[in-house]
């Protein structure tokens, strides 16, 4: 138990030692144990893209056991997937790693303005596979957001009652935001804000973008000075808007970019607060040595930079 970790233990104290204990196993495992940092391997893309978008760039993802070994391999905090993926590998990986089970999901086949994904797992599922986390998504944004507000209420009472930590993606998407609003700085703080105040241990958004989308949000921003011209700048508002950063927020990986891009984002979501990053594509579309080494350098820049 490192000072870092007794610190963030604290900003929970409404929990019970169950699920400060699945927290604690999250911040103590892997390449960062005891850091404070969090680096996650997410899997649900087979789900949310399709399995030959996903899987067919490096073919032994298609194995749900090659990302268990993945991110065993490279040290993550913890590995997240649907049930399917998780009931394959669940026996064979008993214990080596903390788990999220993925409990909602949407897929490509039917697309429309609002977004809204089905509930596709239960605590009692992420209990019998040995899961000490839920993983849920939200769409700020959505028309249909007040039902997965709502959805994710329920789910969230349960897993805190059964000592499950709660992680939330939480996506900006739907007809209520322009597509530059989805990664805007005012929204990417106000989804974070929202997943906390829905009671998320740990919140996944996306790297904030320049751009206000609510001219309300931005004439109170530059009121107050918040600068916003590097991506560093930018993570340092959205971490504000988790509760003055008593509240983890990790940054999704997004689609596969060249190794320097993902190194340099990563530095600048460390260097503006950020707890880590949750990154899939970006890992398991490479070959697996390729894949562990990035993970790995990813690692260090979290375990090595900190705000100045």
């Amino acid at each position: 138990m490192t000072d870092r970790v007794r610190e963030i233990l604290s900003w929970y104290r409404s929990d019970n030692p169950g699920t400060l204990a699945n927290l604690y196993r999250m911040l103590t495992a892997g390449r960062l144990a005891g850091t404070g940092k969090l680096v996650m391997l997410p899997v649900d893309q087979g789900f949310e893209h399709g399995p030959a978008r996903s899987f067919a760039p490096n073919p032994p993802g298609y194995d749900p056991r090659y990302h268990f070994q993945l991110a065993l391999d490279a040290g993550c905090s913890a590995y997240a997937a649907p049930l399917g993926f998780i009931e394959a590998g669940a026996a064979d990986f008993a214990g080596q790693i903390p788990l999220i089970l993925k409990a909602n999901n949407s897929d490509i086949l039917y697309s429309g303005d609002d977004p809204i994904p089905a509930v596709t797992a239960t605590v009692d599922d992420a209990l019998r596979l040995g899961c000490g986390a839920i993983g849920f998504t939200i769409y700020p944004g959505s028309a249909d957001r007040k039902q997965m507000y709502e959805e994710l209420r329920e789910l969230t009472l349960e897993a805190k009652a059964a000592g499950l930590v709660v992680v939330v993606w939480s996506y900006p998407r739907g007809s209520g935001l322009s597509k530059k609003g989805e990664t805007a700085v005012d929204v990417c703080a106000y989804a974070a804000q929202i997943a906390a105040q829905l009671g998320a241990h740990i919140i996944k958004v996306k790297p904030p973008a320049a751009d206000i989308e609510i001219e309300a949000a931005g004439k109170a921003m530059a009121a107050a000075g918040v600068q916003t011209d590097t991506l560093a700048r930018r993570v340092a508002h959205v971490i504000q808007g988790a509760f003055g950063g008593r509240r983890i927020v990790i940054f999704s990986g997004g689609a596969t970019a060249s190794a320097e891009a993902v190194l340099e984002e990563n530095r600048q979501t460390a260097l503006g607060g950020g707890f880590g990053t949750i990154m899939g594509r970006n890992s398991f579309q490479r070959p697996h040595d390729e894949a562990v080494d990035l993970l790995q350098k990813v690692m260090d820049i979290h375990a090595t930079t900190w705000p100045a």
